[in-house]
């Protein structure tokens, strides 16, 4: 199969936002717009627990430097500190990871056993023990308890953002008279045919089954007023799989920190290294393909992958297979920062998916001024023609994706132009000002309308004797 070697062409001027200043009211157009009262709320918000935690602390702290006035509403593991905002977290007993992680005897707190028998509490308990995730459906209840006892106490809000949660306490939200919308950067169904792929047996079937909320999710994704996501193709999966209405969708992308991810000249390329951010347990990531691929390579090529380093890590076995174990190191977990370093020194990064709802290590790598070659695949497609930043190779051909790294490897003055480009695209079409622009946007758009539609008085009305 071939490869698509992108050539340099003229763009078009695309504006950057820059900070507002922190009581300004603006949109990305520069007009004055009304401040906001912005509630966010999200069932995990760590960083290290998945894409929501990134997105929700960039997004909230890019509204508050739009001059928007920010509360957050997080679940365990909670967020990195958020000075910016006003945090409300709400706790749970995180049955489900303790199940996961053998720590049944942590499972009944012993400072407060009865507290496990409240209603979700037990609910949680009862269902992880039998295999479902309860923590989005919990969270939004307890969410939807915290919002009406704040509206009570007077505080006001304009619009509630759900992030990738859609648990049935939204509507409740709804039902108070506040606009909701939610995230979803690619619909549960992606992951629950991945984890068909990864099934053995019957009982692993019906383990993926029962632990997907997908009905849920669904259900409370129809009926809220605009779902954001952060790609075409996701949003194409997004209106199939849901049933989401086209005219309830907006693609306002994904946004990176363009500061973190950042070209350094000091950083020294490493010649003929490749690197891969990806684990190998997720059969989406192509990561098998990837090996295949690099036997292929000439000798000289090695390959860095970010992914688990432990003794078991069948990617391992793969490499022994094809004769490359010698040629391959795994990292396990790295930090950012040293993340940022191997972006900087590799050579190429590749991103061999079989789908991805963005293509986030694509355009890290991009920022970093790294060149990049990604299967077509997803959203990797759509990403790599927007920053021209790299080469397109074929999905799940090992042949393919050779030949689009030795094409970059082979030629210095390709890599040095692509990474060049490939930063400027990402900073101008990516980076969290203009993906935040873009949201505030939306948001103002169901605020006006909200309150043309509204009765009179309402639990978040501003007429006098609320």
């Amino acid at each position: 199969m071939g490869t698509t070697l992108s050539l340099p062409r003229p763009k078009g001027a695309h504006r950057v936002i820059a900070d507002s200043p922190p009581n300004g009211h603006v949109d990305s157009r520069g007009s004055g717009r009304r401040k906001l009262r912005i509630a966010f709320v999200a069932y995990r918000g760590n960083m290290n627990s998945g894409g929501q935690g990134i997105y929700l602390w960039f997004l909230a702290r890019e509204m508050a430097r739009m001059g928007h006035e920010v509360h957050v509403l997080v679940g365990p593991p909670y967020p990195d500190e958020m000075p910016w905002a006003s945090v409300d977290e709400l706790p749970n007993q995180q049955f489900w990871a303790k199940w996961v992680l053998d720590q049944t005897d942590q499972i009944v707190p012993k400072d407060n056993p009865l507290q496990t028998l409240s209603p979700l509490n037990f609910y949680e308990l009862a269902a992880s023990r039998i295999g479902f995730l309860p923590e989005p459906f919990a969270f939004s209840v307890r969410a939807f308890r915290r919002m009406s006892e704040l509206l009570r106490a007077g505080r006001k809000f304009d619009i509630v953002h759900d992030v990738q949660c859609l648990g049935y306490g939204l509507l409740g939200l709804k039902a108070l008279g506040l606009p909701v919308v939610t995230t979803v950067h690619h619909p549960l169904t992606v992951d629950r045919r991945a984890s068909f792929v990864r099934d053995e047996t019957l009982k692993d079937a019906v383990g993926t089954m029962k632990f997907y909320p997908i009905g849920m999710q669904a259900f409370v994704a129809r009926r809220l007023d605009t779902v954001f996501t952060s790609s075409e193709v996701s949003g194409r999966q997004i209106i199939q799989d849901f049933g989401i209405r086209p005219d309830r969708l907006q693609n306002v992308r994904n946004g990176l920190d363009v500061e973190l991810f950042s070209p350094n000249p000091q950083v020294e390329k490493q010649e003929n290294s490749l690197l891969c951010v990806g684990r190998s347990t997720d059969p989406n990531k192509g990561i098998r393909t990837l090996i295949q691929a690099l036997a292929k390579l000439p000798k000289k090529v090695t390959l860095i992958l970010v992914d688990d380093n432990s003794p078991d890590n069948q990617v391992r076995n793969w490499a022994r297979e094809v004769g490359v174990l010698d040629r391959l190191t795994l990292t396990g977990r790295v930090e950012s920062d040293e993340l940022v370093r191997l972006y900087r020194a590799a050579s190429v990064v590749v991103v061999p998916s079989r789908y991805e709802g963005f293509g986030l290590p694509a355009v890290e790598a991009m920022a970093c001024g790294t060149p990049v070659v990604a299967t077509r695949a997803g959203a990797l497609t759509e990403v790599m023609q927007l920053t021209e930043g790299g080469v397109l190779a074929e999905r799940d051909d090992p042949e393919s994706i050779a030949a689009g790294i030795r094409t970059l490897l082979e030629n210095t003055e390709a890599r040095v132009l692509m990474a060049k480009r490939g930063r400027e695209r990402v900073v101008e079409t990516l980076s969290w000002p203009r993906v935040a622009a873009a949201t505030a946007d939306v948001y103002q758009e169901l605020v006006a309308r909200s309150r043309r539609g509204r009765p009179t008085i309402t639990m978040t009305s501003e007429s006098r004797g609320n």
